[in-house]
């Protein structure tokens, strides 16, 4: 049984990617969501053992949606996907409690790898 992993980004070609990365490597994907927003709603239904937050989206960005996550479960383990030269809001996500980032385009042994170090 792999770990639950909610995937969230807006944009549905990266979201299924990600999947697609996830699934082969026998974790399972529980939910995903399109904005921060959706997110903490989606956080709380499925309570998943890591998310994949990515950092700019419309509505409510990545590290607003991180924040309100850590409040309400300071356990939450939460790796960032960023695009290149997005190192300044890495570096407030981690402040924040991101675990690990992931940058785009995605690489499935890097992806792989951030989550089974975060996991434990």
């Amino acid at each position: 049984m792999g770990a639950r992993i909610l995937v969230v980004d807006d944009a549905a070609f990266m979201r299924m990617m990600i999947k697609d990365i996830l699934t082969k490597n026998g974790f399972d994907v529980v939910g995903e969501a399109a904005d921060g927003a959706q997110a903490i709603e989606k956080f709380n239904e499925v309570s998943p053992d890591l998310v994949t937050m990515d950092i700019t989206m419309p509505e409510m960005d990545g590290i607003t949606a991180l924040k309100e996550i850590k409040k309400t479960h300071p356990e939450a383990k939460v790796i960032m996907c960023s695009a290149m030269g997005q190192q300044a809001m890495v570096i407030d996500a981690i402040q924040a409690g991101a675990k690990d980032f992931i940058v785009k385009p995605f690489q499935a042994d890097r992806v792989i790898e951030a989550i089974k170090k975060t996991l434990g």
